[in-house]
């Protein structure tokens, strides 16, 4: 009996076929991008790239997956990495311990594209290095989905997936329309919320609004790496 058995008996045998065969960049391991991780890991990709530069501190309890009091002080490369291999020791891991800009995402994804790129997973925190990544992926014709903010929100059950053009209510969505729009970039699938975030002077979270806003992007990625087998009803 292997391990991802149950996952077969959904999805059938083509399918976790196709996704051992496959990998996905995620970018940014926070509290969106720790949960694609773990989702993406057990459904059976086979292949990932992980990268962020950050290391893991007290504040990153209350809402990402990987966030220990064991792990504090720890890449979140390097822990999300040990996790992903302890779940399913046959799956490739690449970490980059970076910070994307405009002047090396070309560089780290050309290293990436040529082992092989199915999917990018855009869960940085920064608007500018979200629109580069967006406009390098339209330009290379790579498959994106990138995340919306999740901050000062409550209800998870408000999160949508769409083009960024057709979205509405998420201030992030809004900031990222325009400067898309100004660069030229015609479409980008979304992760968002259609709730109201709540006015602060700071910044707030809590665990399960970024952890549905990751599962929601899980679902997405391994939806359109098996589009084709859905289509032909396998």
């Amino acid at each position: 009996m292997e391990w991802y058995n149950r996952t077969e008996h959904l999805l059938g045998s083509s399918a976790i076929e196709i996704l051992k065969k496959s990998s996905v960049a995620i970018c940014g391991l926070g509290g969106v991008g720790s949960y694609v991780t773990e989702a993406l890991c057990r459904v059976g990709i086979g292949k990932f790239y992980l990268i962020d530069n950050d290391i893991y501190d007290k504040t990153n309890l209350n809402r990402q997956l990987h966030a220990t009091t064991d792990t504090i002080g720890m890449t979140k490369v390097q822990v999300v990495k040990e996790r992903i291999l302890k779940i399913n020791p046959g799956a490739i891991v690449e970490t980059y311990e970076i910070f994307l800009n405009k002047d090396n995402i070309p560089v780290v994804f050309e290293q990436i594209i040529n082992q092989g790129l199915d999917f990018i997973v855009d869960a940085i925190d920064n608007i500018t290095a979200k629109v580069e990544l967006a406009i390098f992926a339209e330009d290379q014709q790579l498959k994106i989905i990138s995340s919306m903010g999740t901050a000062n929100k409550l209800d998870p059950t408000k999160f949508k997936i769409a083009d960024i053009y057709e979205t509405g209510v998420c201030p992030l969505a809004k900031v990222m329309r325009k400067l898309l729009k100004e660069k030229a970039v015609k479409h980008l699938m979304v992760v968002y919320s259609i709730e109201l975030p709540i006015k602060s002077e700071k910044l707030g979270s809590v665990s399960y609004v970024p952890s549905t806003a990751g599962l929601y992007i899980s679902y997405h990625v391994t939806s359109e790496l098996l589009k084709n087998i859905y289509k032909k009803g396998e």
